[in-house]
């Protein structure tokens, strides 16, 4: 089968979304299928050359919107189409390609819900009432990862009323990849981390377009586990826009010895990232995030993790670790503080958090789930 999937972005830039693609084009071809991944190509000079990728210029960008106007006659080639929700720029265009080629079947992934702060919020609350039904009433199969999240997101009511049409389909983890290991004493050296003390980790997105990731929220927490004398590390992982304000407020809280901003690392590396840590955490603040790819990423590395209580999310973590209200770092630091200080059994919970990963995520398992969906489509 030859098959075309549509993502606003993609490896290297670090993000939930483009993962999920990588990682479905890769296992899709490990079947046999023919996988190209269509996503701009952002910046000057070229991104990198990724597996499946092929990046068309964009005739408009901004952020990670953008107009891929060339798209609409490439995709008569492939047998399937396979959408990732939301993609503002081209996704309307993929809507107006299926009404020209209605035999083709078009899935489409609903991943998140768009939110954002001042004048682009309000666009975002345009677009989501007047074009998104358009756009998701046009897919012959519609995926969410939970229908936790998309029965409280803004595609609720299409959901409702179109049942049928959706499929609840988690993402899922490379768990060859992510596995529990000794914490690596290269990362230890590196960082100057204490091996006796426990060691909190994030991996995350420092962008605009990752602002509800909740860092400051978690350096508000750590602020408060400093003042009641609880010696904990934070080791933070990502870039971006945002990365120099978190690591001023950083210092403002007086935690330069406690928290440690790693940037961006080689993808090789993060694996080994995870193992650094005794607890992770995604301390997100509203449902901008809709699932949380590094929580599966943290289970599969056999590390327990600590998130909030938002649609879909709470999903992921409800057995592999410990959920507290959104934007409340008191709780947060409280929830860390019970982790650490109750008598719990370190490897039990390691074990736990590893087999849910390995039995529920697995991306063969996910993946021959997505190609029965395919072949149903296309009547193969």
């Amino acid at each position: 089968m030859k098959i075309a999937h549509i993502v606003c972005s993609y490896p290297p830039y670090y993000g939930g979304m483009g993962n999920v693609v990588f990682q479905t084009a890769s296992a899709l071809s490990d079947l046999g299928h023919a996988v190209e991944v269509f996503t701009p190509q952002y910046g000057n000079p070229p991104q990198e050359d990724i597996e499946y990728a092929r990046r068309l210029k964009p005739e408009i960008q901004y952020g990670q919107a953008a107009r891929l106007g060339k798209i609409k006659k490439i995709l008569n080639d492939f047998d399937l189409v396979h959408l990732h929700y939301p993609f503002f720029g081209t996704a309307n265009l993929i809507r107006k390609w299926k009404e020209n080629n209605p035999e083709k079947p078009l899935v489409i992934t609903y991943h998140m819900d768009t939110r954002a702060p001042g004048w682009k919020g309000l666009i975002f609350k345009y677009y989501s009432k007047y074009w998104m039904p358009k756009i998701l009433g046009s897919a012959d199969k519609l995926i969410a990862s939970s229908y936790d999240y998309i029965d409280s997101s803004d595609a609720r009511q299409l959901y409702k009323k179109n049942k049928y049409k959706w499929l609840e389909l988690p993402f899922g983890v490379d768990t060859k990849r992510f596995v529990p290991r000794k914490k690596p004493e290269a990362l230890l050296n590196r960082h100057g981390l204490n091996p006796e003390l426990p060691i909190l980790l994030f991996v995350g997105g420092m962008d605009l377009a990752h602002y509800f990731k909740g860092i400051p929220v978690l350096l508000k927490a750590m602020f408060f586990l400093k003042q009641n004398k609880i010696n904990t590390q934070l080791v933070l992982v990502g870039d971006g826009e945002l990365k120099e304000k978190f690591i001023l407020q950083a210092r403002g809280l007086g935690l330069e010895s406690q928290v440690i901003f790693v940037g961006k690392i080689p993808n090789d590396e993060l694996s080994y990232y995870y193992n650094l840590a005794d607890l992770f955490i995604l301390p997100s603040i509203n449902q901008g995030e809709a699932f949380g790819m590094v929580l599966l990423e943290a289970m599969a590395s056999g590390v327990p993790v600590v998130t909030t209580d938002l649609p879909g999310v709470r999903q992921v973590a409800g057995d592999a670790g410990l959920i507290v209200k959104p934007n409340d770092p008191v709780e947060l630091a409280k929830a860390i503080t019970g982790y650490f200080g109750e008598d719990k059994n370190m490897p039990e919970w390691s074990e736990r958090v590893r087999l849910l990963a390995q039995e529920k995520y697995a991306w063969d398992k996910i993946v021959a789930n997505l190609e029965a969906v395919y072949k149903d489509l296309v009547g193969a």
